[in-house]
C-alpha cells in the first residue's frame, strides 16, 4: 500500500469517532505500531486535528472535519457507474482502484448522499471478464503505453489459427468484449483482435517507434474513412484479424 493511501485510511478509519490505539490501526492496515507513530505525527504536523497521544489512543476531533464532498444526483449516478463498470469490466489493477476510490468518496460524502449510493440502482454484472482476462488486460495496457511488441497466438471466429507480431496502439471495449487496435507485423496493416481469443501472450524486448502510417491516429483515421464497413468488422469483433 502506498504511504498517501495508508494516511488517508488511518484520518477516514479515525473519522469513525472511537478512540483507536496504534495496535488496532497497525492491524488494520498491516503495518507496524512504528509506523502508524510516525505516520499519525506527520498528520498532526501537517495540521490534522489528530488528538491522542502514543500509549493511549488517538481520535479525529469532532470540530474539525474533511470538507464534505458535494454532488449533484446525477454527478454521483455517474460516479459509481462507472466505477462499477470498471469492476465490471476492467483490468485486475483497474478493479482494485475503482473499489479504492468509491470508498474514498462514501468517506466524505455527506450522510444524505452517502444514502444516495446504495440507491443507485444501476449495475454492470462482470461475471464474462474473468481474473485470467482482467489480467491479460492489464499486461496489454502496459504493453501500450510501453510501446513494447507482442507476440501471442491468435484464433479466428472461423477457427483458423495463426502466429502474430503486433504493435499495440490501444484498447477498446465494445459492450462485452474487449480488443486490441494494433499494427499487425505479419498482415502490414492495422488489425484488430479480441483479447479472449489470445493465447500465450507475450510481452516481448522488443520497443517499437510509432511511425507514419502506424500510429494510433492513423488508426482512427482509417477507422473513420471507412466508418460503416469499418464499424460493422469491429463490432463482429475482428473477423477479419
Amino acid at each position: 500500500m502506498r504511504r498517501a493511501d495508508r494516511l488517508f485510511r488511518i484520518v477516514r478509519i479515525l473519522r469513525g469517532g472511537r478512540l483507536q490505539t496504534a495496535r488496532m490501526l497497525a492491524e488494520k492496515l498491516e503495518v507496524s505500531e512504528r509506523t502508524i507513530y510516525r505516520d499519525v505525527r506527520d498528520l498532526q504536523i501537517s495540521g490534522m486535528p489528530i488528538e491522542g497521544e502514543a500509549g493511549v489512543g488517538y481520535t479525529l476531533r469532532r470540530d474539525m472535519d474533511l470538507p464534505p464532498l458535494m454532488f449533484t444526483r446525477d454527478e454521483l449516478t455517474a460516479l459509481v457507474l462507472g466505477a462499477r463498470m470498471v469492476q465490471a469490466w476492467g483490468g485486475a489493477s483497474s478493479v482494485a482502484s475503482a473499489d479504492q476510490a468509491l470508498q474514498r468518496i462514501e468517506a466524505v460524502l455527506p450522510a444524505d448522499l452517502r444514502e444516495r449510493v446504495d440507491a443507485i440502482l444501476m449495475y454492470a454484472p462482470g461475471h464474462r471478464m474473468v481474473q485470467p482476462l482482467k489480467e491479460r488486460l492489464d499486461v496489454l495496457h502496459d504493453a501500450c503505453i510501453g510501446r513494447r511488441v507482442l507476440g501471442f497466438g491468435y484464433s479466428k471466429e472461423d477457427g483458423q489459427n495463426s502466429e502474430r507480431e503486433v504493435r499495440p496502439l490501444a484498447l477498446y471495449f465494445w459492450g462485452g468484449a474487449w480488443t486490441l487496435a494494433a499494427w499487425c507485423e505479419l498482415r502490414k496493416d492495422f488489425r484488430v483482435f479480441r483479447i479472449d481469443r489470445m493465447q500465450e501472450v507475450q510481452v516481448l524486448r522488443r520497443e517499437f517507434v510509432q511511425k507514419k502510417g502506424q500510429r494510433l491516429e492513423d488508426f482512427v483515421r482509417e477507422a473513420k474513412k471507412g466508418a460503416a464497413v469499418y464499424d460493422a468488422a469491429i463490432q463482429a469483433v475482428a473477423v477479419q484479424s
